[in-house]
């Protein structure tokens, strides 16, 4: 699954994302997510920061639905996306971090935001949210 170009501007953690995980039984669970960084054409890593139970959902069901807003024009897109590896060193995760850092430092929470690893997700489909299903 290609992420479309068009998406780019969703990636850039300039508004917070939304993520969706449900446990094993099957409970959901949505929470904010500061950061969506786009790996290849075919992969997103996800900022892990604060959240211990998506967290856990992740790592124990695999399945991640991912809502990012582009703040060119507002456009929402849904991705869909299979947990694959988490990372806590390499290049993918210094450029989160200094990313991190940057959105941490526009908002006054330095102190707060602290990466904890990148969690790499293979795309498995991307929609674009079109003017009459976005919810009212």
């Amino acid at each position: 699954m290609n992420l479309p170009q068009e998406i780019v501007p969703a990636l850039q953690g300039i508004i917070p994302s939304t993520i969706a995980t449900c446990n094993a039984e099957g409970k959901p669970n949505v929470t904010i997510l500061s950061q969506v960084y786009r790996v290849d054409d075919d992969h997103v890593a996800l900022s892990h920061q604060f959240f211990t139970k998506t967290y856990e959902n992740i790592r124990d069901h695999g399945k991640i639905h991912i809502q990012v807003v582009s703040p060119t024009d507002c456009t929402l897109w849904l991705i869909r996306a299979e947990f694959e590896r988490e990372e806590t060193a390499g290049p993918i995760f210094e450029q989160m971090d200094m990313q991190l850092e940057a959105i941490a430092s526009m908002s006054g929470m330095q102190d707060v935001f602290k990466l904890h690893s990148a969690l790499i997700c293979k795309v498995t489909d991307v929609v674009k949210l079109e003017e009459a299903q976005r919810p009212a």
